[in-house]
């Protein structure tokens, strides 16, 4: 018996001393079972600007004459279903541009240059907001208006309605004073009106009941921030076949329009990039995954903020292959990790087979850092 008790002492001492110097990011270090699965405790790759397609080769050589840095826009992506359906992609960026009349982005001057016509998709017409990257300079899109592309996810979704909720990411555009000069033009500024008007769009478009909003996790007396951190997101249950939509911008000339009369985003639909402290902080972006980022990111995603960080910024990854980014930003819990490579065979033209993907078959997986033990990947999607 006394050898036993020796032995079982032994051995304990060496469980507290692994313990103590296993990883933060191990599953051992998941919190012990509190209930379901929810929205913030999974993790999913994001596409970067998940629209973009590269110009013509006409356009091209105009750009390479108004830009050095041209060569960081030769890249595409697949059209948003197939993302979805192909490629395990479960989160998507789109970059958009007010155009209350219709009709002013049709003409951009690359194009022109160019010694070609106006853009012909008609959707450059429509009154609404437009997607595309750069105002008269990097136009090229799989889905040129805000109405079509949530229309080619709200149709994917409804065909696959047990997948992960989706993060749309939406980047707050303006045109280029550069081009302006040149006769370009000139995007109306982000104010309240236009943001009621885009949440407006959005609702019509996917459906009030498909959206995760602001709304549903405030509590009464209390601050967006902290039912968040007190009550939780949505369970995974309540969430699938949904979207949640968040700003992918931090400045005062996009967040203030969009807050004001509304600091706990009331009525709001999208989730402002945040910062702890705030009324409305519950969904913040730290795009640097390596260094002090990454623990900063745990600890967000301890305390119960969704974060979105970056494994590759164009094109370092692409060219070297290096993947210490990559595996910073699944180990840091971070839920939306956006990359321009989902797939092998998008970095060839640049020299490896660099790709961003999760570990294993699944579009989502258990997050490393604050998921259950009880989760398991291969369940999050029915």
């Amino acid at each position: 018996m006394r050898r036993r008790r020796i032995a079982l002492a032994t051995f304990s001492s060496a469980v507290a001393v692994l313990a103590a110097v296993l990883p933060a990011n191990t599953a051992s270090a998941r919190p012990a079972d509190k209930g379901p699965v929810r929205l913030n405790q999974i993790q999913m790759i994001a596409t970067h600007n998940s629209y973009h397609r590269e110009l013509t080769d006409a356009e091209k050589a105009v750009q390479a004459t108004r830009d050095k840095g041209w060569w960081n826009l030769a890249y595409s992506h697949a059209s948003l279903p197939l993302q979805f359906s192909s490629q395990r992609v479960r989160s998507i960026e789109l970059d958009i541009y007010p155009d209350p009349q219709g009709g002013l982005y049709s003409k951009p001057i690359v194009r022109r240059e160019a010694g070609l016509g106006e853009l012909t998709d008609p959707e450059w017409k429509k009154p609404g907001f437009k997607v595309f990257h750069w105002g008269d300079h990097d136009y090229g899109s799989s889905c040129v208006s805000l109405a079509k592309c949530l229309g080619q996810v709200n149709s994917w979704s409804n065909a696959n309605p047990g997948h992960v909720p989706i993060p749309i990411l939406l980047e707050f555009k303006s045109t280029d004073p550069a081009y302006e000069k040149l006769g370009g033009p000139r995007s109306p500024r982000w104010d309240a009106p236009i943001m009621d008007k885009l949440d407006a769009e959005i609702r019509a478009t996917v459906g009030d009941d498909k959206i995760i909003k602001p709304d549903q996790l405030r509590r009464p007396g209390l601050t967006l921030e902290q039912s968040v951190l007190k009550y939780g997101w949505p369970t995974l249950k309540e969430s699938r076949g949904k979207f949640l939509f968040l700003m992918d911008n931090k400045g005062a000339d996009v967040q203030t329009p969009y807050l004001e009369g509304h600091p706990n985003l009331e009525n709001r639909v999208i989730f402002t990039d945040s910062a702890p402290g705030r009324p409305d902080a519950a969904f913040v972006e730290q795009n640097e995954p390596t260094g002090a980022g990454q623990q900063e990111i745990r600890d967000l995603v301890r305390r119960g903020y969704l974060v979105r960080t970056r494994s590759d910024v164009p094109f370092d990854q692409a060219r070297s292959g290096d993947t210490s980014r990559l595996e910073a930003a699944l180990s840091s819990g971070a839920q939306v990790i956006s990359t321009d490579f989902p797939v092998i065979g998008l970095a060839a033209r640049y020299g490896s087979d660099y790709v961003a993907q999760l570990p294993g078959d699944d579009p989502a997986r258990c997050n490393p850092v604050n998921a259950p033990r009880s989760c398991r990947s291969n369940h999050l999607e029915r």
